[in-house]
Formats: structure tokens, sequence, C-alpha cells
């Protein structure tokens, strides 16, 4: 094997895709899914490639140093790419410590375990996966810049932002090869359904309300999974040593109006008549300390290394919304809390 690569968090949402991507495009890559497997981790994410002979999983907690240890002895690591974390910031808000815990802690595990592991840093790299969140909230103008002073503004934010200096101080300190990438909102296949997107669907589905916080002018950059993947794929072999890089989609858009559209959609897909499900639109009372807008400015990676979206967001959730009403088996197991149980049935 050229690189055996440790993806943690590959059981989530975003997780998933990369860890799909990377077996699926690199045969002679082994590649170890590292995940605890919290509320947010569902193996059947990955039913289609866990045969695959470049793929292994490994069910241990970055809080975990010892068993991280052992994972590397074990698989030989020559490579992380961090993704695992807590990111639900409604979650946040009520046990913040367990974020503190997770995204800060679990990630200075993660690095001192690579730092006392690899023996010559420039043949290794650390990639850390963020968020635009770190940034802080904008006006109505201008954009996240890599430059862009850190501001967060919730616990998720913070513990995230956390993680991020830390880092980039092994990096200063050390001397470790990382690199770091902030993202906007995800959305597409596998999302657990706590997420504005995948709720709304479910919700409308089955009639239920859709709430919308405050009046639903928050605006947020939205950007397809599977193109975010592809992005990852990009920095991990071609960004820079302690470098940052922006990921976004181009696509900002009040969450209202994401609401109005996945109403529309689903009522066309159902067959209901035009203007149904807007009726189960219900504002709720704001979030606590409620950012008004990400942007992203993805100008750095598309000019350095030749990313870019590729898919705007009318054609991603159209794309999004085929999947959730073609996959209700996959829904119904998360909603029930069902796909807990594949792990025993499937690596026990």
């Amino acid at each position: 094997m050229e690189k055996s690569i440790l993806i943690t968090g590959g059981a989530g949402f975003i997780g998933s895709h990369v860890v799909s991507l990377f077996v699926n495009k690199y045969p002679d890559y082994k590649i170890v899914n590292l995940d605890c497997l919290t509320y947010a981790g569902n193996l059947e994410n990955l039913k289609e490639i866990e045969g695959a002979e470049n793929y292994t999983f490994e069910k241990v907690d970055i809080m975990d140093e010892v068993s991280l240890k052992k994972v590397f002895e074990d698989h030989n690591i020559t490579d992380v790419i961090h993704l695992a974390a807590e990111s639900h910031v409604d979650r946040s808000i009520s046990d913040p410590l367990a974020f503190v815990k997770t995204n800060v802690i679990g990630t200075v595990n993660l690095l001192n375990v690579a730092k006392s592991y690899w023996k010559d840093y420039s043949k290794h790299l650390f990639y850390h996966i963020s968020t635009d969140e770190v940034y802080g909230s904008l006006d109505d103008g201008g954009f996240f810049l890599e430059t862009t002073p850190y501001d967060p503004q919730s616990p998720y934010s913070a513990s995230k932002a956390s993680s991020d200096h830390f880092v980039r101080a092994y990096s200063n300190t050390y001397k470790l090869r990382t690199v770091i990438s902030n993202c906007s909102n995800n959305y597409g296949p596998n999302q657990f359904p706590e997420k504005l997107i995948p709720l709304c669907i479910n919700n409308i589905k089955n009639n239920k309300p859709l709430p919308v916080y405050g009046k639903g002018e928050n605006i947020r950059d939205w950007l397809y999974v599977v193109d975010h993947a592809r992005a990852i794929d990009v920095v991990f072999h071609s960004g820079k040593n302690g470098e940052t890089y922006n990921i976004g989609g181009f696509n900002e858009w009040k969450n209202i109006d994401i609401v109005k559209v996945l109403c529309k959609i689903m009522d066309k897909k159902l067959e209901r008549e035009s203007g149904t499900s807007e009726k189960l639109i219900t504002f709720v009372k704001d979030r606590a300390g409620h950012d008004h807008r990400y942007a992203i400015d993805a100008s750095k990676i598309q000019q350095e290394l030749g990313w870019e979206p590729s898919l705007q967001f009318e054609e991603g959730i159209e794309k999004t919304v085929d999947w959730y009403l073609q996959n209700q088996e996959w829904l119904e197991n998360v909603t029930s809390g069902n796909y807990q149980k594949y792990y025993e049935a499937h690596y026990e």
C-alpha cells in the first residue's frame, strides 16, 4: 500500500463521502475509517464499500489515546484526514463541554499520537477539516477569506476555532506537516435528519411542522457534500504545508427560501397541490446567538488547486430530495434509531 490514511469520523455525513471516494479512487491506499459511532455515525452509509480490500473500520473514540496509538501501530498510519467532531450548534448550546472534549481534547490527542508515531514529518500529513463558523457572522456584504480574523459566536464554533489553533500550533512548534480547510454548510445524501434540509424533507413527507428559527432571514452558503469530498481529495494531495483553504459552494440562500424551495420540490414529487407543504412552515423562537450570515470566498482553492463546485444549488437540492425519497429505509432506520444496530449485525 502506498499510503495508509486514517480518516476520523468516517461514518458521519461528510466523512462517509470522503471514505467512499478514497476507497474507490485509490485502490493502492489503505483507508482506515475511525469512528466511535455516536448518534451521527452510521455505517449503513458505507455498506457499498465495506467489503473492499483496501478498507478497514475501527470503532475508536479520539478521546482514547491508548486505542489511537494501537490503530497507528496496527495499520502503520502515514496520514490523517480529521473529520471527527461534534457538529450541531443546538447541541453545543445545551452541552458545550461535550464539544470541548471531542473537538478540542480529541484533536490534541490525535495530534500527539501522530507527532509521536511519525519520525520524518516531511513524509506525513495531518489534514484538519473545519468550518466557516470560526470566522463569526457577516453582515450583508463581504465574504470570509482565509485571512479573516477568528470570531466564533457559539460553543460549537469556539471549539472548532480552538482545534484549528492547536493544529497550527503543532505545525509551528513541532514542524508537523499540516493543512486546514474551512467549509460552508454541507447538504446531500446521508445527512442526519436533525439538520435543516433532511429535517424538512422528512417532515414534509410526514406532514409535520417545518420549524424555522426567527423569521428565517439567516443566510448560509450551501455546498453539495460530494463536491466537498472532491475538494478534500484535492487539498490532501495538492495543498501546501501550513496553508488554509476555504471551501464554499457559491450558493447563498436565506433559510426561509431554502424551506420554500423544498416545499415546492416536494409538492411536485409527492403530487400534492402547489402550496400544500408551505402551510407546514412554523416560525419558532430564534436560536441563541444565531449568526446572521456565512459566505465563503473560495477563490484561493479555485486558483491555486483548480477545484470548483460541480453543482449549482438548484441541481444539488433536486438530487438530494430524490435520494431521500428513494432511500426511505435509510431514513426510517435513522429516525427510529435502528441504524445503531448495524455495527452489531455486521462487525461483531
